[in-house]
C-alpha cells in the first residue's frame, strides 16, 4: 500500500469526527465540509513520513482552518441585516434504541450553537475541543499556539456563558410531547393551549437571510399571537424531525424545504424557538445523510 493510499484511508476513517468538530466550530454544514476538504488537500500535499499521529494532525489542521474562517466571518456578519442562526442538521425520528441514543448524545443542539456563536473564536475552539470532544488543554494550547493555562481559561470563560443559558431538556420523548402539543395548538388555533406550552419569557428568533430582518419576539403572549397569525399558512406542512438531536419540525420536504423550526424545551415548556428560513442554510437538507 502506498503512503498516499494509506493517508486517504486514514482521512476517510476520521472524516466523521472532523466534520463534527468543524460543525461545532462553525455552526454551518457547508462551511464545515469546506474546512474538512481543505484539511484533506493539505494532508495530500504533506510528507506522510513526518506525520506521527494522523488523527491529531488532522484535528489540529481543521481547528486552525475553522479559527481562520471564524475570524473572517466577523467582518462578513457586519453586513448581515437579520438574525443569523446555525445551519440545522435534520434527522428522521426513530425508535430510541441504543444506536439512536448514542447519535443524539453526540449531537450539538441548536441552543448550544446559538450560545457558541456569541463567543470569541478562541473561546469557542477551547470549549468545543475540550468540553465536547475531550481534548486536553495541553493539546488545545498547542493547536492555538498558546499555553495550557491560557487554553484552560478560555474554555472556562466559554463554559460560564454556556451554563448561564437555559439548560434544555435532554429526554427526546418529553421534548416531543411538548412540541406536539405546540403544533396541535397551532393547528386548532387554541390560544390558551399555546400559552400552556410556552414559557412566560419564551424567545422566538427568525433567520430569514442576510438581507431580511425580523426582530425576535419575547414573551408567551406575543409569541402565541404571532404563531396564530401565521401558522394556518404553514402548519399543515409541518413534519416531525430531529433538529440537531432535539424534537423539531421541518416545513415542506427535504427536497423542497420551506423552513426548519427548532425548539428549546426547559422544565416542560418551550423556552426558545428558532425559525430558519434562509434558503442558503437549508440547501444541504436535500443531500441524503446516509
Amino acid at each position: 500500500m502506498s503512503d498516499r493510499t494509506w493517508l486517504a484511508e486514514q482521512f476517510e476513517q476520521f472524516r466523521p469526527r472532523l466534520q463534527s468538530v468543524a460543525y461545532g466550530m462553525l455552526s454551518s454544514v457547508s462551511e464545515a465540509e469546506d474546512a474538512v476538504q481543505e484539511a484533506w488537500l493539505r494532508l495530500d500535499r504533506s510528507d506522510a513520513d513526518a506525520i506521527r499521529d494522523v488523527s491529531t494532525w488532522l484535528t489540529t489542521v481543521v481547528a486552525r482552518i475553522c479559527l481562520d474562517m471564524l475570524r473572517a466571518r466577523k467582518t462578513r456578519r457586519e453586513d448581515y441585516v437579520g438574525t443569523s442562526l446555525p445551519e440545522p442538521v435534520i434527522r428522521e425520528p426513530a425508535a430510541n434504541g441504543p444506536e439512536e441514543q448514542a447519535e443524539l448524545a453526540d449531537s450539538i443542539g441548536l441552543a448550544l450553537l446559538v450560545v457558541l456563536d456569541s463567543l470569541s473564536p478562541t473561546e469557542r475552539l477551547a470549549f468545543v475541543l475540550h468540553d465536547i470532544f475531550a481534548l486536553s488543554f495541553e493539546e488545545i494550547g498547542q493547536i492555538m499556539e498558546r499555553s495550557t493555562e491560557a487554553a484552560r481559561q478560555l474554555a472556562s470563560r466559554a463554559r460560564r456563558r454556556v451554563q448561564a443559558a437555559p439548560q434544555p431538556e435532554r429526554n427526546v420523548a418529553r421534548q416531543r410531547q411538548v412540541v406536539d402539543a405546540f403544533l396541535q395548538a397551532a393547528r386548532t388555533g387554541n390560544f390558551d393551549a399555546l400559552l400552556a406550552v410556552l414559557a412566560p419569557d419564551v424567545l422566538l428568533r427568525f433567520d430569514l437571510g442576510p438581507d431580511l430582518a425580523h426582530r425576535p419576539l419575547t414573551g408567551s403572549d406575543s409569541v402565541a399571537r404571532h404563531v396564530l397569525a401565521t401558522a394556518p399558512r404553514f402548519v399543515a406542512f409541518a413534519k416531525p424531525v430531529l433538529v440537531n438531536g432535539s424534537a423539531g419540525a421541518l416545513f415542506g420536504t427535504r427536497d423542497e424545504p420551506i423552513s426548519v423550526l427548532g425548539f428549546t424545551v426547559v422544565d416542560g415548556r418551550i423556552a426558545a424557538l428558532d425559525l430558519i428560513v434562509d434558503p442558503a442554510k437549508l440547501r444541504h437538507l436535500s443531500i441524503d445523510p446516509n
